[in-house]
């Protein structure tokens, strides 16, 4: 197992101002980069539940509607891997910046382009094919946009913050559900049905096509600058050949993959499969219900640095192991309160953002220790990848088709399964305090 790289830069007089400074500043570019990707994420995320049914598949009921957008939803993490394989091919030959620019330019250009799908009733079967390729050139999208800023930031924190540094990324997920959930309950507020259906939806999709090209500003900063790329340098954050990469570090990407999938199953647990059974089978409104999920996300930030916090005083591996544990708890009885009226929702939501919160905040790049510094930066981007395939691609339309077959302690079983991945791989691993 490669020794990983020390985690101060430069020399010594400059570890305790400017080390700390930079990994300030590498920070704030992070949580921009991760919040304008979690928006796109969730704007997709929520249309699949209140739109795309009814614009895309009306020729089937509302359920099977929803499963078919789940379906199509789970593309974009299939195509994860694919984009990354491109794109590391690009980073070798023009860099990171040019990666970058072309990735956020298609992330960009397939989301506002969503926007003006026609529906069915209008194109007939055509409108399925584009979403769904409108989707998958999202996730080879998101698969390019990988910047290798949180590897470098947790490679250039101080180490007695590591559990501090390595929480901030993970920052962008509840703050671009908040943005997003706000975006459509106020259309689906202060619009008619039709009005609606007819044009509102498509507003949130504009606003991620502008987030994105200031988060492309806002992140070329970052890595196209010469003193930044000196820092991917001498931090060993090249790209290396995918082949080689998967021959030399296959194990601790399969295990880094597995690592959180408790918290990257509940992720969906707690965001979008919840809005489709209110949806599907309450009468509540989605407006409410999406402020619902606004108050949960603002416990995850909290908890999200509460774990940053625990992590540093109790260890990482500690607070994983005991997150899913509590999550395998959880699994057993609260997917039932979402048939227990508003309380029992809002119960069910604030409780599982707090677990998402602890454990989703340290749950990223958990194995990336073990990877030796040659392949360290296409290993974690590769065990992203999988990670979110494996723990929440296929996990809204899973949930919901066990709920609607065998009742809502069925999505509590699919929970535990994550949380009894998450124990093994952290088992097998060895798990040591690590520094991606």
């Amino acid at each position: 197992m490669a020794q990983a790289p020390a985690t101060t830069l430069g020399p010594p007089e400059a570890r305790h101002g400017h080390g700390q400074a930079k990994a300030g500043e590498i920070a704030i570019g992070v949580i921009i980069g991760r919040t304008s990707e979690f928006f796109d994420f969730f704007v997709y995320a929520i249309a699949s539940v209140i739109v795309f049914p009814k614009l895309v598949f009306p020729f089937v009921n509302e359920l099977t509607g929803t499963l078919y957008s789940f379906a199509i939803f789970a593309l974009a993490f299939a195509a994860r891997p694919l984009g990354t394989v491109i794109f590391m091919a690009v980073d070798r030959r023009h860099g990171k910046g040019a990666k970058l620019v072309i990735a956020l330019f298609l992330l960009g250009t397939s989301t506002v382009a969503i926007a003006f799908l026609p529906g069915y009733d209008t194109i007939g079967v055509f409108a399925i094919w584009l979403l769904a390729a409108a989707r998958v050139l999202q996730g080879i999208a998101w698969g390019g946009a990988w910047d290798g800023l949180a590897s470098l930031l947790a490679m250039n924190s101080p180490s007695h913050h590591r559990g501090w540094y390595a929480m901030v990324p993970q920052l962008g997920a509840p703050l671009g559900l908040i943005v997003a959930s706000a975006l459509f309950a106020f259309f689906a507020g202060n619009l008619s049905a039709d009005d609606f259906f007819d044009w509102g939806w498509r507003y949130p999709f504009f606003v991620a096509f502008a987030i994105n090209v200031v988060a492309l500003f806002a992140r070329l900063r970052m890595v196209a600058t010469d003193e930044y790329s000196e820092l991917f340098e001498s931090r060993d954050l090249q790209p290396s050949r995918i082949g080689e990469t998967v021959k030399e570090e296959g194990r601790y990407i399969l295990l880094g993959a597995f690592a959180p999938l408790a918290s990257f199953a509940l992720f969906h647990m707690v965001t979008v499969f919840p809005l489709s059974w209110v949806f599907l089978f309450t009468k509540e409104s989605p407006v409410r219900f999406l402020i619902i999920e606004m108050i949960g996300a603002m416990v995850g930030v909290a908890a999200i640095v509460a774990s940053g916090v625990i992590a540093d005083r109790v260890g990482r591996k500690p607070l994983l192991l005991g997150s899913a544990v509590a999550i395998a708890v959880y699994s057993g009885f609260a997917p039932q309160l979402l048939d227990a009226g508003a309380f029992g929702e809002t119960v069910y939501m604030v409780a599982g953002f707090v677990l998402l919160g602890l454990s989703f905040g340290q749950s990223s790049g958990a194995i990336a220790s073990s990877f030796a510094p040659t392949y360290r930066y296409t290993a974690s981007a590769l065990t992203s990848d999988f990670a979110w395939l494996f723990g929440a691609g296929f996990a809204p339309l899973a949930a919901l088709l066990l709920a609607t077959h065998f009742g809502l302690i069925s999505a509590g079983a699919y929970l535990l399964s994550g949380a009894v991945w998450t124990l093994l791989a952290l088992w097998l691993s060895g798990l040591r305090e690590a520094d991606g």
